[in-house]
């Protein structure tokens, strides 16, 4: 398996080059060069796998140049109950992934069992576990550079502390994500972690990134890599989920379902995305955006506007407040044709802070055929639907899940099996639970009285040479 990018003018790289490398040189995220298939008999075969088996034969398809034997001790080490099922003491410890069934048709699919307590976990996890061995193998350094606004960061920092030639630089939009996520990520005291609370949102966190990425020198220089959802391996991790959860809605392989996904960069659907394109049987990919509704309007219209810092929304589902989806790049690249200079000329516009529209291209009309739908839900929206879940069925779910699932809840069809992705556990928005529901959400003993800790940040304006200098000083 060979790697592309969505610009069309790098050469084509291995799994383990671009796991470390991020960015392509031109700018762009890496694709495989085409999706595998999968076929109707390895999807037989991979219906009663437990999740670390399936993880196996899904990124065995991608990933050539480690040994199988390596590769299924990585994958083993890192879905394991040990590492996944400390948080809900009454689901059954060997599933990684449980689904929970509302209602007949209906379900969330649990993915923030995790040491963070986020969907984020489920590929951020084997993402430190690859790093290690691959540094471990050529004996380099590698200096992560993120960005969050919310998950992202706590999950990179609990995966990476304490790895072996690797040190963490996470910007975050100072005091706009919560204090639960804040505080998970600023408690830590690895030396090999640094936490920047950058003076604006998450998108000129995101802009920072990428602007250190493309600068070419720096970047071989301090050994640049990132976690970010640029990085191909955490959108091949978290297709996994998708195949385990269709797997667990459906009772054949003849059957179709569909996914609800709450979305900010893209990353999480564009997996997928991805695992429609392999022949896993999704009907609709139905996409959940807060008041930031980039995404959304793209969908409906057409148009992809990103808004700038003033127009970005400061919401109770923070974690998915973004207005430029990074990893969209990767879909578009898709629905293009994957025609690398015509995407260029699209996000030269975006990159110059303009807008492109495709209403009236074929391509728009394509979207009905990759499965797409979408919708947008309010700070009134979630509270609602928090309220109906915990009445109806006695489930308690977070902010970002509540939008997902009252976007679902526009676009279900009946017959077909509707899956929404978990994304986080309610402890980690308490102030929006206690405003929706009047009580407090339960959280893990591991976390009790996080907010409380000491905390160790840098605090920085929205300066990319700030943050060159930043890393210079401390890399190794």
């Amino acid at each position: 398996m060979r790697y592309i990018s969505t610009r069309g003018n790098s050469p084509a790289r291995n799994f383990t080059d671009i796991l470390l490398a991020g960015l392509a040189p031109d700018g762009g995220l890496y694709l495989p060069e085409s999706y595998p298939r999968v076929t109707p008999a390895e999807l037989a075969a991979w219906r009663t796998l437990p999740y670390h088996a399936l993880a196996l034969q899904v990124l065995g398809k991608f990933i050539g140049d480690i040994p199988q034997a390596d590769l299924q001790a990585l994958i083993e080490r890192t879905y394991t109950p040990a590492v996944y099922c400390n948080v809900r003491p009454n689901d059954d410890a060997n599933e990684i992934t449980p689904l929970r069934t509302l209602e007949p048709g209906l379900h969330l699919l649990e993915l923030s069992n995790g040491p963070t307590l986020a969907f984020k976990d489920m590929a951020m996890q084997l993402l430190g576990n690859l790093f290690e061995y691959a540094l471990g193998k050529s004996g380099a350094q590698l200096n992560i550079l993120g960005a969050t606004s919310g998950d992202t960061g706590s999950s990179a920092e609990y995966a990476m502390r304490g790895k072996r030639g690797i040190r963490v630089f996470m910007l975050s939009p100072r005091g706009k994500m919560g204090r639960f996520q804040t505080a998970q990520m600023f408690s830590l005291q690895d030396k090999n972690i640094f936490n920047i609370a950058v003076d604006g949102v998450f998108d000129d966190c995101q802009d920072m990134v990428k602007a250190v990425s493309n600068d070419h020198a720096f970047k071989e220089k301090y050994r640049i890599g990132t976690v970010n959802s640029i990085n191909w391996a955490r959108v091949a991790a978290q297709i996994v989920y998708y195949f385990k959860g269709y797997f667990a809605a459906t009772k054949s392989n003849d059957q179709q379902v569909s996914f609800s996904v709450p979305s900010g960069n893209f990353g999480n659907i564009c997996a997928g995305h991805i695992a429609r394109m392999m022949g896993l049987p999704i009907h609709k990919l139905i996409l959940a955006t807060n008041e930031n509704d980039v995404l959304d309007e793209f969908f409906r219209t057409g148009v992809y506007r990103p808004r700038v810092t003033a127009q970005t929304f400061h919401t109770s589902s923070p974690s998915m407040d973004i207005s430029k989806a990074s990893n969209f790049e990767r879909f578009v690249f898709d629905l293009l044709g994957r025609d690398g200079a015509a995407l260029n000329e699209l996000w030269r516009k975006v990159d110059g802070g303009g807008a492109f529209d495709l209403s009236a291209t074929p391509h728009f009309t394509r979207i009905a055929d990759f499965g797409f739908v979408s919708g947008s839900s309010t700070h009134a929206d979630r509270l609602a639907t928090i309220r109906r879940v915990w009445e109806q069925y006695g489930v308690m779910i977070d902010t970002h899940t509540a939008d997902g699932i009252k976007v679902a809840l526009e676009h279900r069809e009946k017959d077909v099996p509707l899956i929404c992705l978990e994304t986080a556990l309610p402890c980690k928005f308490e102030e929006t639970i206690r405003e929706a529901l009047g009580r407090e959400p339960e959280r893990p003993a591991s976390m009790a009285g996080i907010e409380s800790l000491s905390q160790r940040f840098t605090t920085m304006s929205a300066d990319v040479q700030s943050i060159k200098d930043f890393v210079a000083a401390n890399a190794d």
